[in-house]
């Protein structure tokens, strides 16, 4: 997958319903974080789907929901919003940069806002875009 900073390819052709189903996946994977809902979270990752991120690498649904569970503990109030900056097809699968906003109020601790990008990999299966591998970076992050 390229990094945050590369030009990604000219724009493949994706149908458009399966560009607004990808799209309502990205929504679904943000109301579930702004919820706290660790099973509409994590139904919207691929059987074995991938996250990495903070120099860790979690496979698998019950993984991610064990991995996710212990780091939404941690906050009392989540916002998170996203919206994808490029889509391109390869092959079966569809690429994606998203960029995120987040605010984030701790049990303890200062509120922080971030910003940050996902690089993504999205497969389809059984007619339903999944997340196969989720890639975050923090681009920039601030305390209050």
């Amino acid at each position: 997958m390229p990094n945050a900073h590369q030009t990604s390819p000219l724009p493949s052709p994706i149908a458009t319903d399966d560009r607004l189903a990808i799209r309502e996946l990205m929504d679904a994977y943000g109301d579930a974080v702004c919820r706290c809902h660790a099973d509409d979270w994590v139904a919207t990752w691929a059987p074995d789907g991938r996250w990495s991120i903070r120099g860790q690498e979690i496979v698998g649904r019950e993984a991610l929901r064990s991995v996710w569970c212990q780091a939404m503990a941690a906050y009392k109030f989540v916002s998170f919003t996203s919206y994808p900056g490029a889509l391109w097809a390869d092959g079966d699968a569809v690429h994606a940069r998203v960029q995120t906003t987040e605010w984030l109020t701790p049990v303890q601790g200062r509120v922080r806002r971030q910003h940050g990008t996902y690089e993504d990999r999205l497969v389809k299966l059984a007619g339903r875009w999944y997340f196969a591998h989720r890639r975050f970076s923090v681009n920039e992050m601030q305390e209050f």
